[in-house]
């Protein structure tokens, strides 16, 4: 097991990740929220202009027929999951970054995406002509999950390759 002595100094680029991943977190949870008070019609018109891009890059991939299917439903449904993975992610390096042992504290990071998403449907209780709903906590805190994973994923990637690196110049 490994010890640390009171008197060791943080490295500066764990510093440097600490400010970058919390700044970022802090970012995208701002950006969550920002688009949860906006008024029906605003977040209607932002909801249209994204639909229109992905059924013009769908057109463009060749794919016309996924391009007609494609609704607002779908798009609105898609920038929660995308949100909150996002949201996962970044909340999961923030805990790797704060902690020698991030798989420890797991359920930290998941309930902090399950606190933004319930917080993000009770905003959205308050702004003009939105409602909230059940289905999209569960789907923003699948998407935490999922962001979560993928930061694991890339976590043990990282540390494989570093521990191989660091095998190879001994």
């Amino acid at each position: 097991m490994e010890r640390y002595n009171d008197t060791e100094r943080t490295s500066l680029w764990v510093i440097a990740g600490r400010v970058v991943f919390t700044v970022a977190l802090i970012a995208c949870i701002w950006f969550i929220f920002s688009n949860s008070m906006a008024v029906a019609t605003v977040s209607t018109d932002s909801s249209g202009r994204v639909l229109a891009w992905m059924r013009i890059i769908l057109r463009r991939l060749g794919q016309p027929g996924l391009a007609e299917h494609l609704t607002m439903h779908i798009v609105r449904k898609l920038a929660h999951f995308c949100e909150y993975t996002l949201e996962g992610f970044l909340l999961m390096l923030c805990m790797r970054v704060y902690s020698r042992h991030p798989l420890r504290h797991i359920t930290v990071p998941m309930l902090g995406g399950v606190l933004t998403a319930l917080t993000d449907e009770t905003i959205q209780l308050f702004s003009e002509g939105r409602s909230s709903q059940v289905t999209d906590v569960w789907l923003d805190s699948a998407g935490v999950l999922a962001g979560i994973l993928v930061a694991i994923v890339l976590l043990l990637a990282c540390e494989g390759l570093y521990y191989h690196i660091k095998r190879r110049y001994e």
